[in-house]
């Protein structure tokens, strides 16, 4: 049985906020955004369900960039 699997994570400087790029089991690629509290100690928590990405790696990391701004101010750092 086919099933989602995370193919790259990325993480902010602070490493308290990441983006997963998921290759879903349709073959389709996806995105989700994610956050670890450390005083926790509970590990990484999705912000929300994951999004839509298209049919490649990069047109998932391009629609990651459009919609989290963490994300997209790093890339202009």
């Amino acid at each position: 049985m086919a099933r989602d699997v995370v193919m790259r994570s990325i993480e902010d400087g602070a490493a308290q906020r990441c983006v997963d790029l998921i290759r879903l089991a349709s073959g389709d690629w996806a995105f989700v955004e994610c956050r670890r509290d450390p005083e926790d100690g509970h590990g990484w928590r999705r912000v929300a369900a994951p999004s839509g990405g298209g049919a490649s790696e990069a047109e998932a990391l391009a629609a990651a960039r459009r919609a989290v701004a963490w994300l997209a101010e790093e890339d202009r750092a």
